[in-house]
């Protein structure tokens, strides 16, 4: 029979034991390269999760190849039948958030598993340090066969990317897309990028890759996001089944006047049959007190229609367009700032942008 002290000690010890977490699984990791790797253009690249070829290096500005190192749009697919899957991953640039993007979209990674036929979000890799995070992404699912969907960072390069799984697991690539489902390239500004998005699969662009069950490019680069042609270029090597030009935000009429039907032919020349989507910069959500928001609105706009019209009489065909009227709804509450989308701002977009590109792709 127990004394009080010996009872004590025995009460203590089940506290501490019940306290201390289970140990964390015995792993095997592999490089997320050797799966499915979507949403790059592009392969000869000085760093794996580049968006422009290392050639571009001396040829954009130096802003637009700064942002093109950073991992926006990249994504893993691959399947497993383990229980948990954990990331360690790299990135390059020291500052993980910033003041209208969460360190989550910045700089971590946003997990997707197809589930019932549909994907449905799972888990987050939580940044915490530079340069070299760990962290658990779904743990205790039950055992069985699932395809995944990882995001890379969009607002960070990523030179390295592993996936982990408990020893005895099985993973390995996604199937392949449809025969014939060729990508989807997004040519845009801070907006396409994915700023605010709460984590780099809420984006328009994510969401419609989903939604249209396509690979997507994420061509955006923040603040410089201006039909240049040499962007355009390196955009119009690409051969997808839909370019989308969203550059106006980060453009005035008369950027638009002198370089937005460049742009347009550059890209038919290249590709002939492949549709073109012009869109028309968002109304900022302000702008019913902002009057210089609202003539930066309006004259856009009016430059863009002149274009478009002047490009439909010289029959330049598979053209289409995109208004602004309901990209971020009516309300004024679907951005950070009156000019990026919260979440609520890019389901809202990526619902316009799929009534046309659904009509388009049919």
């Amino acid at each position: 029979m127990l004394n009080r002290r010996q009872f004590s000690l025995l009460l203590g010890n089940s506290a501490l034991l019940a306290q201390t977490p289970a140990a964390p699984p015995e792993l095997d990791w592999h490089d997320a390269r050797k799966f499915t790797v979507e949403g790059l253009g592009f392969r000869d690249v000085k760093s794996p999760y580049d968006r422009l070829p290392g050639r571009a290096e001396n040829v954009v500005r130096q802003a637009v190849w700064d942002l093109s190192r950073d991992a926006a749009g990249a994504a893993i697919r691959f399947t497993a039948n383990s229980t948990a899957l954990h990331a360690r991953w790299t990135v390059t640039n020291k500052t993980l958030a910033g003041p209208t993007i969460t360190a989550v979209a910045s700089s971590g990674l946003d997990l997707y598993v197809r589930f019932e036929g549909r994907w449905r979000w799972l888990g987050i890799g939580r940044p915490t340090k530079f340069p070299d995070n760990t962290d658990a992404l779904a743990a205790a699912m039950p055992a069985g066969e699932r395809e995944y969907l990882l995001y890379l960072p969009l607002h960070n390069p990523v030179t390295s990317l592993e996936i982990g799984v408990p020893k005895d697991s099985v993973i390995h690539s996604a199937p392949a897309r449809l025969a014939g489902a060729k990508p989807i390239v997004f040519y845009g500004t801070s907006i396409t990028h994915g700023f605010s998005a709460s984590r780099s699969g809420m984006t328009h662009v994510a969401i419609l890759g989903r939604r249209l069950n396509r690979e997507v490019i994420n061509l955006g680069f923040s603040g410089n996001g201006r039909m240049e042609p040499e962007v355009t270029q390196f955009v119009a090597e690409l051969d997808p089944a839909l370019f989308v030009l969203d550059c106006l935000p980060n453009m005035t009429a008369k950027d638009i006047e002198a370089r937005a039907a460049a742009c347009v032919k550059t890209l038919r020349t290249a590709r002939p049959k492949t549709p073109i989507l012009l869109v028309e910069d968002r109304n900022y959500t302000d702008n019913f007190l902002n009057a210089a928001h609202r003539e930066r609105n309006e004259t856009n706009q009016a430059a863009m229609r002149i274009v478009y019209a002047e490009l439909q009489k010289e029959k330049i065909p598979g053209l289409y367009y995109l208004k602004a009227d309901n990209l971020l709804g009516t309300d004024g509450e679907a951005t950070i700032d009156s000019s990026h989308p919260t979440d609520l701002g890019f389901t809202r977009q990526a619902q316009e942008f799929a009534q046309v590109i659904e009509k388009i792709l049919k």
